[in-house]
């Protein structure tokens, strides 16, 4: 297999996909460039490999064609700047302008083509549209982690027409060998973090690391479905009733795995879902009517951190309570902070999911754990044991 550090580029024409599916304001302006910033050290490589490089990303969900508003081209001051040359731009991902432009890039200049997603063809993987983005380039690149559990035209259908010269760029290369680093790598002890507010949306997380984790840490609102279930009383906190026999069963599987799943013993309750609500520590299964249950208590929160400690690996995935109210953010701080402790004890410590990733930037500490993942859909499919396509690709 190719790979980014070993291919040579020069004199190539690079096709690059990005994931530069980025927030914009009122003003077209780019309010957060993590997702950018992501994919600059794989466009670097290529041109410093004497290669030139076409980028290619969706952005947002347009209707049926193309919308100002969610044009690529808002996108270029950026990358101009960041890059110390002009970008080139072609207001369409296929036709004439994309070909031209292509046909006449020299080695060291960047393309950039206009959203893919202005034609239906990408999302459906339409085998066609594929060939025709195919053609602009002599070697693909997929550095789009976030839509690698996609199967569109130019994440997936698009690497069949480059048998020998298809390769993950930087940011693919490092989400991959993290997540085969936390899942097959065998170290133990192994410790998963999975908080958020629902089972529904952890539940084959759940049942799939069972196999692969010694311990299993629950968090956040979805931990009161594990308390009902246990029959214990959780007031007002959310608590999802059609999940509580799925609930029932991953206990009963763990046990039986001999894996140690973690449910909160105290927890910070309000009598409103608001930071201002009056607030008491109870224990999780005592929680009086009208209150709920936002943040895990400090009892819960010793436990949690002496099993990090004691783990080689952790893997985190979502907050253990309502940490955008300053008043319930102390669980999910902690945990950040004990998983840094952790890094620096020699712990490898990969942080992925929305919320997880806000909470570690929010703290200011994404450089101090081993590895953030910034897919979440897709990080959580390659948990769950699915098959991405954007990596099936690549790696067949």
């Amino acid at each position: 297999m190719n790979t980014i550090e070993t291919y040579d580029f020069k004199g190539k024409r690079a096709l690059i996909r990005v994931d530069f599916n980025v927030p914009l304001n009122e003003e077209f302006t780019i309010t957060d460039t993590t997702r950018i910033d992501a994919a600059l050290p794989t466009i670097r490589k290529v041109i410093a490999g004497g290669g030139s490089a076409i980028v290619m990303s969706h952005l947002g969900r347009p209707k049926g064609g193309p919308e100002n508003k969610f044009s690529l081209s808002h996108l270029l001051p950026y990358l101009n700047e960041k890059l110390g040359l002009t970008v080139k731009f072609a207001d369409d991902c296929i036709g004439q302008s994309a070909t031209d432009l292509s046909a006449g890039l020299k080695p060291g200049e960047v393309l950039l083509l206009e959203n893919l997603r202005f034609y239906k063809e990408e999302e459906k993987g339409d085998l066609e549209f594929s060939k025709k983005i195919a053609a602009l380039g002599d070697c693909y690149v997929n550095d789009a982690f976030g839509t690698a559990h996609r199967a569109h035209a130019s994440t997936a259908i698009i690497a069949q027409f480059f048998p020998k010269d298809k390769l993950f760029g930087y940011l693919m290369d490092g989400e991959v060998a993290s997540l085969k680093k936390v899942l097959e790598s065998g170290e133990r002890p192994f410790t998963a973090i999975l908080g958020g507010a629902k089972v529904s949306g952890k539940i084959q997380i759940i049942n799939h690391l069972m196999d692969k984790c010694d311990n299993i840490i629950i968090g956040g609102g979805m931990m009161f479905t594990f308390i009902k279930a246990m029959g214990g009383e959780v007031g007002s906190s959310l608590v999802e009733d059609d999940f509580i026999e799925t609930a029932k069963k991953a206990m009963i599987d763990a046990k039986a795995k001999g894996v140690n799943l973690l449910i909160p013993t105290d927890t910070i309750i309000a009598d409103a879902f608001s930071n201002e609500a009056n607030r008491k520590t109870v224990k999780t299964d005592q929680i009086p009517t009208g209150w709920m249950g936002l943040d895990i208590g400090p009892e819960t929160l010793a436990t949690f951190q002496k099993v990090i400690m004691d783990s080689k690996i952790v893997l985190w995935n979502g907050p253990m309570g309502v940490f955008e109210m300053e008043n319930f953010a102390k669980g999910t701080e902690e945990v950040a902070y004990t998983l840094v402790k952790a890094t620096a004890n020699g712990t490898y410590t990969l942080v992925g999911g929305g919320d997880s990733v806000a909470a570690i930037n929010k703290y200011k500490l994404a450089d101090k754990v081993s590895y953030v993942s910034t897919g979440g859909g897709a990080m959580l499919e390659y948990i769950e044991g699915r098959v991405l396509p954007g990596v099936a690709a690549i790696e067949a």
